[in-house]
C-alpha cells in the first residue's frame, strides 16, 4: 500500500520540560483518515507541529510523497492544509477580504470551492472575523483549509467546538476529501465517537510514544477486553490492563482468549482509549 505520508523516528525534546517524542513512526495510506488519539500532552500537538514544520525537531525523518519536509523543501508545506483548535487567522478583516488575501498566498487556491464552503457553513462573509463564535472560527479554518487544494489535511482537536450537527457536517466532509485516494488526513480528537465514524487507522500516543497502531477494523475484530483473575492474568500478554478489585480489566488480541473462563466485556474505542490511556503495560 502506498503512503503520503512517512514519519520514522521522530524524536523532539524542549529544554526547559522532561516532556519528549521518543522515536514515533508511522504511515498514512493515500486516501485514509487516520485518528491520532491521547491525552494532553501526550504529544500530538508536538508530532503535528513537527509535520507541518512549526516546531524544530531533534532527529527522525518525515517524508511525502517521496521528499523529505524540510526547509528545502518548503512547497511541500503549501500540500498540508491544517486547522487547530484555535484559529489562526487575522480578526480584524472579514471573510471577503480575507480571500483576496489567500488567493495571493496560496498557488492552488480555489475561489469557487472557498465560496462554497462559506454558504455550506452560513458564515457571514461581511463581519470581522474576530467576532466569529467558535464554532463559527473552525468552520472557516476548515473552509480555508480544504480551498487550496492539499495532499494532507491535519486537524488538531478542530471539531472541539462544533456542536453535533456541525460534527456531522465537518466528517461528512473529510469522507469525501479522501474518497478519490489522492489524499489523506490526520485527525486528532477527544470526542471518539467522531474518529469511530470516520477512521481507517487508529494511533494512540502516550507521553511522547506510540503504543499502538492498528487498523479500526483490525482493532474491532481481531483484539478482545476481559475481566479474568490473577491466575488467567498471569498467562496472558496484554496490551494494557486495570485491576479492579481481585479482577483484572485486560485488553488483549482475540487469539489469547479462553472462551471456557474468560468473561468478554463489549467495548468501544473510548472504552480501548481509556485502557490505553490509564492503565498499565506488563
Amino acid at each position: 500500500m502506498s503512503v503520503l505520508l512517512k514519519v520514522e523516528n521522530l524524536n523532539k525534546s524542549y529544554p526547559d520540560s522532561t516532556f519528549q517524542l521518543q522515536d514515533v513512526s508511522f504511515s498514512i495510506p493515500y486516501g485514509s483518515i487516520v485518528g491520532f488519539i491521547g491525552d494532553n500532552g501526550a504529544g500530538k500537538s508536538t508530532t503535528m507541529g513537527a509535520i507541518i514544520g512549526n516546531l524544530h525537531r531533534n532527529s527522525g525523518s518525515i517524508v511525502m510523497e517521496g521528499l523529505e519536509i524540510d526547509g528545502d523543501h518548503l512547497a511541500l508545506k503549501k500540500d498540508v492544509g491544517v486547522v487547530f483548535d484555535t484559529m489562526k487567522l487575522p480578526t480584524s478583516i472579514t471573510i471577503r477580504k480575507l480571500s483576496k488575501v489567500l488567493k495571493h498566498i496560496y498557488k492552488e487556491w480555489d475561489q469557487r470551492l472557498f465560496n462554497e464552503y462559506i454558504t455550506m457553513f452560513s458564515l457571514p462573509e461581511n463581519q470581522k472575523i474576530g467576532k466569529f463564535s467558535r464554532g463559527m472560527s473552525m468552520k472557516l479554518s476548515l473552509a480555508v483549509a480544504l480551498s487550496h487544494n492539499p495532499k494532507l489535511l491535519i486537524l488538531d482537536e478542530a471539531t472541539a467546538g462544533l456542536d453535533p450537527s456541525g460534527r456531522h457536517d465537518v466528517l461528512d466532509i473529510l469522507s469525501k476529501f479522501v474518497k478519490d485516494k489522492t489524499r489523506s488526513v490526520l485527525l486528532s480528537s477527544h470526542i471518539t465517537s467522531d474518529i469511530e465514524k470516520i477512521a481507517d487507522y487508529l494511533m494512540f500516543i502516550k507521553n511522547g510514544e506510540i503504543i499502538l497502531n492498528v487498523s479500526k477494523d483490525k482493532l474491532l475484530n481481531d483484539f478482545a477486553v476481559i475481566e479474568c483473575t490473577k491466575e488467567e492474568f498471569e498467562k496472558v500478554e496484554p496490551v494494557a490492563f486495570r485491576k479492579k478489585n481481585e479482577l483484572y480489566e485486560v485488553f488483549i488480541s482475540d487469539q489469547q482468549v479462553d472462551a471456557s473462563t474468560m468473561k468478554r466485556k463489549k467495548f468501544s474505542i473510548d472504552d480501548i482509549t481509556l485502557l490505553l490511556m490509564r492503565g498499565e503495560r506488563k
